[in-house]
C-alpha cells in the first residue's frame, strides 16, 4: 500500500539530457531473479526486453542542494520493464555512475544497485548530434540527424522511453517505489551506432550474450528536467 507523506517529496531534481536507449528482447525467466514482489514483467510485442541506457544528469540538486563536484556526471544503465496495477514502470539491474557518493547513497536510501566506475561523456552538435560515452575501456556511441521530433505514443520508441515509475526492493526486502517526473521527450533520428559494450563484465554471465546481439530498438532521447520523490513502499 502507498505511505502517505514522504514520497510526495522531491528528493532529487536534475536535468537528463540525451538518453542512448537500446533495448534487447529477451527471455522471461532471466528476468525473474530481479522481480520485485508485486510486479509482473511487461511484455511488448510479445516478448520480455532489457534496455542499456547511458545519459547525463547535470544541474543535479539533492533536497534542493547543489554539492560541489555532484552536479554534473553521466550514468549507465540496465533495465528491465514491469507493469504494477497496470502502470508500466522499470527496474533497474545495476547502474553505473562514476561518483562515489552518489552511489553510497543511492545504496542507503533506494538500495539501488548502484557501482561507481571511471566514466567520460561527450555531446557533439550541429547538423548532426554526437553522443558519446566510456567506461571501464567500453564504449557507446550513436550519431544522430539534429531533427527531433514526439514519436507517436504506440510506438516502440515512446514505450521504452516513457515510464515515470520505478522499482525496487528496499532493506527490508519489501518492494519500493519511486516517482520521476518529466515531460515526454523528443527523439532524434539515429543514423549510426558503435557499441563496445562487455556485458559479461558489466552485468554477469547472466548477460554475457548481450555482447554479441543487435539492439531491436535504438533511439536517442533529447531529455529534460527531472524530479525525482522519495521512495515509499507498496
Amino acid at each position: 500500500m502507498e505511505q502517505p507523506g514522504s514520497h510526495k517529496r522531491v528528493f532529487l531534481t536534475a536535468e537528463w539530457k540525451h538518453l542512448i536507449n537500446l533495448t534487447y528482447p529477451v527471455d522471461p525467466a532471466l528476468l525473474k531473479p530481479y522481480l520485485p514482489d508485486g510486479l509482473e514483467l511487461d511484455i511488448w510485442e510479445g516478448q520480455a526486453h532489457v534496455s542499456l541506457v547511458a545519459f547525463d544528469f547535470l544541474s543535479t540538486r539533492i533536497l534542493g542542494m547543489a554539492l560541489p563536484g555532484y552536479r554534473n556526471f553521466p550514468e549507465v544503465n540496465l533495465r528491465f520493464y514491469v507493469r504494477w496495477n497496470q502502470k508500466p514502470a522499470v527496474v533497474f539491474i545495476r547502474e553505473f555512475v562514476p561518483k562515489r557518493a552518489i552511489s553510497i547513497a543511492a545504496n542507503l536510501l533506494y538500495n539501488e544497485p548502484y557501482k561507481r566506475i571511471p566514466m567520460q561523456s561527450r555531446v557533439s552538435s550541429n547538423a548532426s548530434l554526437t553522443v558519446e560515452h566510456t567506461f571501464a575501456n567500453q564504449s557507446l556511441k550513436v550519431e544522430a540527424r539534429n531533427e527531433p521530433f514526439i514519436p507517436e505514443v504506440h510506438t516502440a520508441e515512446h514505450h521504452f522511453k516513457e515510464h515515470d515509475l520505478g522499482f525496487g526492493v528496499s532493506h527490508r526486502k519489501r518492494t519500493l517505489c519511486y516517482r520521476v517526473e518529466h515531460p515526454v521527450w523528443r527523439i532524434f533520428p539515429i543514423h549510426r551506432q558503435t557499441i563496445s559494450v562487455d556485458f559479461e563484465k558489466l552485468y554477469g554471465p547472466t548477460w554475457a550474450f548481450l555482447s554479441n546481439a543487435t539492439p531491436r530498438y535504438s533511439l536517442l532521447a533529447e531529455g529534460s528536467d527531472i524530479s525525482v520523490r522519495f521512495p515509499f513502499n507498496i
